[in-house]
């Protein structure tokens, strides 16, 4: 095992326990800790912050630990991006591992190889843990490419990808109006919802509470794909009461068996994105996680645009901002 880990904890002590149980089968030589601080005015934050902390205070094996500890609460969007950023600021690769997130142990080698085998090839962003396919199989390979980047739990990536991370999304003003959704995913409902997401995501910017979508967002912009294993290789633990955006304990994603991956690895003969794989993803996950419809209002001025002039769609726009107050 040479690839860095970083964890990133808050306020499950059991959770990080788990999770830092197989960490210590694995050994790896470098372990960055990420930890956030306890909300304002809320005591049960503070025990628990304190008692996850203390999980991983002795290491039980030789490696180089390093820590960075909010003393304030910095929030699930904000604690993420400044974690690993600094992780990149000390090395070029890294395994990441949230607290809700238990990995089969073979995943740790299979992100190993496949960082050492990809780390100069600029078409790939990310290595995933899950496979999201609900035990459909998708190549007879060992790992397939992906469009999509969801990184809930454990998944991976260099700094030369994640030094293209946009937080604001700049061009997202113009993107927006134009085919680059459709014409990126090949999927006429996943780019309505994907606008859905990304517009939220860049109206509610100010609000700091969430980092994935603008790193899907990063990762397109940028051509990227993401390399997902064929079979599954991580259990999200996180849906349970406890939990800020996983809190339904009967989701179907909730703690999903996985299996151990076979070595040595098959590798696909050429680089080119599972569609049926992605469909799927479109189907079954994304339109769930959607985390705010827009309203019907700016669909109908969405749709507009294709059609009606701009001074047209301007006043428009104004009678119905005047209609609904």
């Amino acid at each position: 095992m040479n690839t860095p880990i970083a964890i990133i904890l808050f306020n499950r002590p059991d959770l990080i326990q788990k999770i830092f149980n197989i960490i210590s089968e694995i050994q790896p030589p470098k372990l960055f800790l990420i930890a956030d601080g306890p909300r304002t005015n809320n005591e049960n934050d503070k025990q628990k912050c304190l008692e996850a902390r203390q999980v991983v205070e002795n290491i039980p094996w030789d490696c180089e630990v390093h820590k960075n500890f909010s003393d304030v609460n910095l929030g699930c969007g904000v604690r993420p991006i400044t974690g690993i950023t600094w992780v990149f600021e000390h090395v070029d690769r890294a395994i990441i591992l949230e607290d809700d997130c238990l990995p089969e142990k073979s995943f740790f080698k299979f992100s190993d190889e496949l960082l050492e085998m990809y780390k100069d090839d600029s078409r790939f962003m990310q290595i995933a843990g899950t496979n999201y396919q609900l035990g459909n199989k998708r190549s007879d390979y060992s790992y397939f490419f992906s469009k999509h980047n969801i990184c809930a739990g454990g998944w991976a990536t260099w700094k030369r990808a994640w030094d293209l991370y946009d937080f604001n999304m700049n061009l997202w003003p113009i993107l927006r109006d134009s085919n680059w959704l459709n014409y990126l995913l090949a999927n006429k409902k996943g780019a309505e919802i994907y606008t859905d997401i990304f517009d939220f995501a860049f109206s509610h910017l100010h609000n700091k509470d969430f980092w994935d979508y603008q790193w899907t967002y990063s990762v397109w912009v940028n051509h990227g794909l993401t390399i997902m294993p064929t079979i599954n290789l991580q259990s999200n633990l996180g849906f349970r009461d406890d939990g800020t955006h996983t809190k339904n304990l009967k989701s179907q994603w909730a703690e999903l068996p996985t299996e151990p991956m076979e070595f040595p690895l098959k590798h696909p003969p050429s680089v080119t994105p599972n569609y049926e794989a992605d469909n799927f993803i479109i189907s079954q996950i994304i339109n769930q996680r959607t985390p705010q419809k827009v309203t019907l209002n700016k669909r109908i001025i969405r749709h507009l645009k294709k059609f009606i002039p701009k001074k047209i769609r301007s006043s428009i726009k104004r009678f119905i901002a005047n209609e609904t107050g």
